[in-house]
């Protein structure tokens, strides 16, 4: 299988890239470089810079390839309250394009890399794949566009293609040579683990009067390896019978924000104070996954479910590399 990567140089799509050509399957990634990294790239990869909006880069990408994981977008969810048309932009119009270019190279099976942003408030939890989608924040908003766009041109343009809603991704490649670095940082676990990498100090938390048990925004994370892992099996099952669906991906434990800051803490050994700030806007005060359709229909199960492993990988990532691909 040849796979096209869309935003390779990213955090989850660079380990996605490494763990399919671990598996034996060639890979082409298309990323403009804007917020990736050329480092983070595998050198046994073939990279396009270019645009998931520009038809000849992506035309360009497809040459050779049978399926496509489309990992490309903007993720900063106060960006996109400040940005909206952005985020739009990045992430619902100009995959169109490649849409319509998968569709003239006879390319039909696509992955796509969503969010659970997409459900909002849940009126449930855990939450499963029929929950209502009222995202509250326009990250969540641009993805569901997209995911219309694939309810309509997709079916019209013959794709087949599965959506994974991810939860919080954390973690790093186990031994710390890829990780996450975001400029700026914004997720939770890499800002805490920065000041621990600081030799400790404070942490503002976003928050604390939310109803949840401390007050601090509730969190399903899942460890980037085990997305990486659940996009093999979703391209490996579109090659099969698989016609497509859409799949949440997560643990189904929740952490709070002030466990997760206690939780890097221990694992790192350096002591980390509590501040607390205004809320962020567009956050929801509890995510939490219902994984059980990825596990009954893809055979999907987290390898690495303990928040403790997901800090330890990352913690790896990050005091080899202090100031992320810039450290290499």
């Amino acid at each position: 299988m040849h796979v096209l990567v869309t935003g390779g140089a990213g955090y989850i799509g660079s380990i996605s890239v490494r763990s399919l050509l671990d598996a034996g399957h060639s890979v082409t990634v298309l990323d403009t470089l804007e917020r990736g990294h050329r480092e983070a790239v595998d050198a046994r990869a073939r990279l396009v810079v270019g645009d998931v909006g520009a038809r000849e880069a992506c035309l360009s990408a497809l040459e050779g390839c049978s399926g496509v994981l489309h990992c490309a977008g903007y993720i900063d969810v106060a960006e996109s309250m400040r940005e909206p048309e952005l985020y739009m932009l990045a992430n619902a119009v100009r995959p169109a394009t490649l849409l319509g270019a998968m569709a003239e190279t006879g390319i039909s099976s696509f992955v796509f890399s969503s969010t659970a942003a997409v459900y909002g408030e849940p009126q449930w939890l855990p939450i499963t794949e029929d929950h209502a989608l009222e995202p509250v924040n326009w990250y969540g908003r641009s993805k569901l566009a997209f995911e219309g766009l694939l309810d309509t041109n997709g079916r019209d343009l013959g794709l087949r293609s599965v959506r994974f809603r991810y939860f919080n991704a954390a973690g790093a490649w186990p031994d710390g040579s890829l990780g996450e670095a975001h400029d700026p940082e914004t997720h939770i676990v890499p800002r805490v683990l920065a000041v621990a990498a600081a030799g400790g100090g404070e942490f503002e938390i976003f928050g604390e009067d939310y109803r949840t048990r401390d007050g601090t925004c509730v969190r399903d994370y899942v460890h980037v390896m085990d997305l990486a892992a659940a996009h093999l099996l979703a391209l490996e099952a579109l090659e099969g019978s698989l016609e497509g669906g859409t799949f949440n991906l997560g643990n189904g434990q929740g952490y709070t924000n002030r466990e997760v800051v206690r939780e890097c803490a221990q694992v790192t050994g350096v002591r980390i104070a509590e501040t607390v700030g205004p809320r962020r806007e567009g956050d929801p005060a509890k995510l939490l996954a219902s994984a059980e359709l990825a596990r009954t229909v893809l055979g999907w199960t987290p390898r690495y479910g303990a928040l403790s492993e997901m800090i330890a990988h990352a913690w790896a990532w990050h005091s080899a590399h202090p100031e992320g691909y810039r450290s290499a």
